[in-house]
């Protein structure tokens, strides 16, 4: 059961508060509940995991940005959590150019124009979603299907962050905007990243 802890509407410091104007002002939009948690304790938890956040996501790999943000969308999906799934699918669509692959991945990743190594990445990041674990079969499915070991270590850190996320996002019931608000999510979050 999630419980909506006023914590993250009035339990800011006064810097944090001003840029929450700031961004209100600028955007037009009310800030999303996702910034609203890591700037409630930066030092305790927002630092570290925008961090970690930002290298799994804007990082090094060979994983388009687009990809990434698909797997962000797919983990969340699976894991059943309105928020980052509606999040990181506006960033997905605004990266590929392409609303229609980013629909048709999460409808039917069976049937989605992607390729094989990101459609056996992302087979493996759901079972590792929905159950915990993955095992070296899982593993070889995924270098078969032509992903590298690089891009497996790459997918598995952005399983990580958002396997967090979404089990913060849903503990804290955040509020799910509308399309308008992900849309400036999304074009803030393609041009700085996680950080």
């Amino acid at each position: 059961m999630s419980v909506r802890l006023a914590i993250l509407d009035k339990g800011h410091r006064f810097g944090a508060k001003v840029m929450f104007a700031m961004i209100r002002l600028f955007s037009g939009q009310r800030v999303v509940d996702a910034v609203k948690l890591v700037m409630y304790r930066p030092d305790f938890y927002g630092g570290p995991m925008k961090q970690v956040t930002h290298e799994a996501m804007r990082g090094p790999s060979t994983w388009s940005v687009g990809d990434r943000e698909l797997m962000a969308a797919f983990i969340s999906k699976v894991n059943g959590t309105e928020f980052c799934i509606k999040a990181h699918s506006a960033v997905a669509e605004r990266a590929y150019g392409d609303a229609g692959r980013v629909s048709a991945a999460l409808a039917d990743l069976d049937s989605a124009p992607i390729g094989e190594p990101l459609r056996a990445t992302l087979r493996m990041l759901g079972k590792l979603a929905r159950e915990g674990s993955v095992d070296a079969n899982d593993v070889r499915a995924v270098l078969a299907a032509g992903a590298s070991r690089a891009q497996i270590e790459d997918a598995l850190a952005v399983s990580f962050a958002f396997n967090v996320t979404d089990r913060l996002a849903d503990a804290f019931a955040f509020d799910v905007p509308g399309p308008k608000a992900f849309q400036a999510g999304a074009k803030f979050l393609l041009s700085r990243g996680y950080r």
